[in-house]
């Protein structure tokens, strides 16, 4: 019975080596026997972590901004001079060579403006030429080549011209279009003038009974002309006073007895 005991302690005790880390024990004389257990420690309530997945955002690309193509709008080969404080000399330099209200050689006429204007204002430019291309004046007055029979009473000189400026019916000097080629066509503006060579001298022909004096008589005369300062539209027509004729004024007379 003692042994049975000593036994059942023995079971015992290996029991508990099991729960505690260091049993010890000996049976009667033998030795002691020592069991050294691993302890593993588990908490009581022990909740695994699960940790969050780490959100990486994705790389973000702006999408490029559309930019719409620029519209190109070809420059005029036509740069117009603004008006801003700009006006035509009141006596352009050829004035000074002459003594008649126009000029029939312009050292400054603007020839390669005015052929640029041309070009770029073509067809509205025609229908004013057509306006004034018209007045032909070569057949406006005839006269005898020859004194034979008849003579006028008064001398005069009879040219045919084409200025390149001249003053206007206000005035002023202006550039008038000739000689002008463009587009494979001249430009050109001729007219017919008349000077009396003894205006206010009486009549060579008139007896001296009679009052008499030579009279310049005058045309009004269309020209195309050409404004630098007009950025819009540098052409128009304007109205020019012109020498036509030279005729023989008499006055009043009397008849004495």
């Amino acid at each position: 019975m003692a042994l049975q005991y000593l036994v059942s302690l023995a079971v015992v005790g290996v029991a508990l080596a099991d729960q505690h880390s260091h049993v010890s024990f000996s049976l009667g004389g033998a030795p002691k026997v020592t069991h050294h257990a691993t302890h593993h420690h588990v908490p009581a309530h022990h909740t695994p972590v699960h940790h969050a997945p780490v959100h990486h955002p994705k790389p973000h690309h702006p999408r490029p901004a559309h930019h719409h193509a620029p519209v190109h709008h070809p420059r005029p080969s036509y740069h117009p001079q603004p008006t801003y404080g700009h006006h035509e000399p009141a006596e352009p330099a050829c004035a000074a060579n002459t003594t008649k209200p126009w000029c029939l050689e312009d050292a400054e006429y603007p020839l390669y403006e005015i052929k640029h204007a041309a070009e770029y204002h073509y067809e509205k430019l025609l229908s004013l030429y057509a306006d004034v291309a018209d007045l032909s004046t070569e057949l406006s007055v005839e006269r005898p080549k020859t004194l034979d029979e008849e003579t006028y009473l008064c001398p005069s000189a009879t040219a045919y011209v084409r200025p390149l400026r001249a003053i206007n019916t206000e005035g002023k000097w202006r550039v008038i279009v000739n000689n002008v080629d463009v587009h494979y066509e001249t430009l050109t503006q001729t007219t017919r003038v008349e000077e009396c060579l003894t205006a206010g001298d009486a009549c060579p022909l008139v007896p001296e009974c009679y009052e008499s004096s030579c009279l310049q008589k005058s045309i009004y005369h269309r020209f195309l002309v050409y404004d630098p300062y007009d950025q819009y539209f540098p052409f128009a027509v304007e109205t020019f006073k012109l020498p036509a004729s030279c005729a023989c004024l008499l006055g009043a007379s009397t008849l004495d007895h």
